[in-house]
């Protein structure tokens, strides 16, 4: 055989070898790789659900999808939902309908207690996104402490809180969450945070906080967290960062400021935000936590001289948010009366008691929050300052929410829309950011600073988490009146290589796995 001819073998050979057999192949359209860098055009390959090929592919598929005029990038990941209703609602429709592949739950200090416990169930019953976990400080506290909040814990149970949070970091946690407005942890001092987040620490985990104050106060709530991280010798994540209230609008920059004084100064944070100018949160938070500590909040209420306490607290509460009435607020889903599910205060207050006057809209509360309380959506965030910090490049995309039940209640629409609102109205619409941009944002930035691994990228060898959309009709359909609408636009979402939706439909696929922290041992025993 002459030179030519074996050189003609070998291509061959080469051409052979390349065009294997895949599960999946995804053919001609625009990657965009999840690092930010431009997109380009490409077909990607998958098998055994992992990404085996990028590139220009002759194999044939089990599968083969026309991606032409659509955008290929890897399967987004929501660094913020309170998804633990994940074992009721295993398939997840409302994440996986905007491009969400996996779920970190075990927010604002909310977590399961035991985190192998759950991680087990899941697995044993299949789920259709990935899920991973941060252990809760809320959840810890409560556990070690009984129900007597209102102190700081004795030696012993800070002991037991903090062989919590090392247990939940060796099951797999990626770090400590708090949520600083929340019972137990609004008690919580500053010291005692960060003896837990030296525990996560030692196993490279992270804190995330949901800060304990978002308003006026947030330069000293910012500082605080700046405190755990420098003396907890950990990453720091800021959670849902906004500026709450009309006093405090105007003030993005200057947050932004001390963000980046922090890191100039060696420490890493970053933060995360919903692409919308309205919270949600229990109704409780319009009622002081001293009311609520200690299961006692029916006992206080009944008693004349502490419920005027009380009022006159929620009083003074809303005139610093230089508001007369609480029309901010709405009832998203009061099981006790659903007829009042999408009604503020003042349209309930009426509804129920007759008046609309202030002291009706706090009797109204006080009863909401005796019956069980509610959920609700809270409106009070400057889109002008919603836009300054979309446009830092630390800012990640996350809902701030849970698994959505179909048509109950009238729950903020970012649990259906968040993902793809970015891409509708702050990418297509107003050219905020660049696409490979805001898609960097939901995807490696993720994965890079929560060390959520093998994904988050679309590279050879990663799992194959995968969005197939169209950048021109990709589209939020969910709004404050009317939420249960899902995204639009999604021509697949692909999750560990099987599709789980097809042209916005869900398949019903479960192929979902848990993401634990890569290592399971402190890197102090090392």
């Amino acid at each position: 055989m002459n030179s030519l001819s074996i050189l003609a073998f070998l291509i061959s050979i080469a051409a052979l070898a390349r065009a294997e057999t895949y599960d999946l192949l995804i053919r001609g359209g625009r990657v965009v790789d999840g690092t930010g860098s431009p997109a380009c055009f490409a077909d990607v390959a998958v098998k055994d659900g992992r990404i085996t090929a990028i590139g220009k592919l002759n194999g044939a598929a089990t599968t083969t999808l026309d991606a032409q005029g659509l955008i290929v990038a890897p399967g987004f990941i929501d660094v913020h939902t309170h998804a633990e209703d994940i074992a009721d609602l295993p398939l997840a429709e409302n994440f996986l309908c905007m491009g969400v592949t996996t779920l970190v739950l075990g927010n604002c200090g909310g977590s399961t207690l035991n985190v192998a416990e759950f991680f087990k169930k899941l697995e044993a019953m299949r789920i259709s996104p990935n899920v991973a976990s941060l252990i809760g400080h809320n959840t810890v506290r409560s556990h070690a402490m009984g129900g007597a909040f209102n102190r700081p814990p004795t030696d012993e149970e800070l002991s037991r809180m903090k062989g919590l949070v090392e247990q939940g970091m060796k099951d797999g946690a990626l770090g400590l969450s708090t949520g600083l407005i929340y019972l137990p942890g609004t008690f919580a001092r500053t010291d005692e945070i960060i003896e837990l987040a030296k525990v996560a620490a030692a196993y490279d985990g992270m804190y995330v906080s949901h800060m304990r104050d978002e308003g006026l106060d947030i330069q000293e709530s910012l500082g605080e967290l700046f405190r755990i991280a420098r003396e907890g010798h950990l990453r720091a994540h800021v959670s849902h960062i906004k500026l709450s209230g009309k006093p405090s609008w105007g003030r993005a920059t200057k947050v932004i400021d001390l963000i980046e004084k922090a890191r100039g100064d060696g420490l890493d944070i970053t933060q995360d935000q919903y692409a919308y100018t309205a919270s949600s949160t229990g109704i409780s938070q319009l009622i002081p936590e001293t009311a609520r500590e200690g299961g006692k909040f029916r006992e206080r209420i009944n008693d004349p001289a502490q419920k005027e306490q009380i009022v006159r607290e929620m009083k003074a509460k809303l005139k610093r948010g230089l508001r007369e009435s609480y029309a901010y607020a709405t009832i998203a889903d009061y099981s006790k009366d659903p007829s009042l599910d999408g009604k503020n205060i003042v349209e309930a207050a009426q509804l129920k008691r007759g008046s609309d006057s202030l002291d009706d809209q706090i009797e109204l509360i006080l009863e909401i929050q005796a019956n069980g309380g509610a959920s609700g959506v809270f409106f009070g965030i400057d889109e002008g300052d919603l836009r300054l910090f979309m446009q830092h490049p630390n800012t990640m995309f996350a809902s701030d929410s849970g698994v959505r039940k179909f048509q109950e209640g009238v729950p903020h629409p970012r649990g259906y829309g968040n993902n793809a609102r970015v891409l509708a109205k702050y990418v297509r619409e107003l050219k905020l950011l660049r696409l490979e941009e805001a898609i960097r944002r939901m995807t490696s930035l993720p994965a890079t600073t929560f060390h959520i691994q093998d994904r988050g990228q679309l590279r050879e060898g990663n799992r194959a988490d995968l969005v197939v959309f169209n950048p021109a009709t990709v589209q939020d359909n969910a709004t404050f009146s009317d939420p249960h609408h899902y995204a639009t636009g999604f021509a697949a979402v692909i999750v560990n290589g099987v599709i789980v939706v097809k042209d916005d439909t869900h398949t019903g696929a479960q192929p979902g796995m848990i993401v634990r922290r890569k290592t399971t041992e402190s890197t102090n025993s090392r």
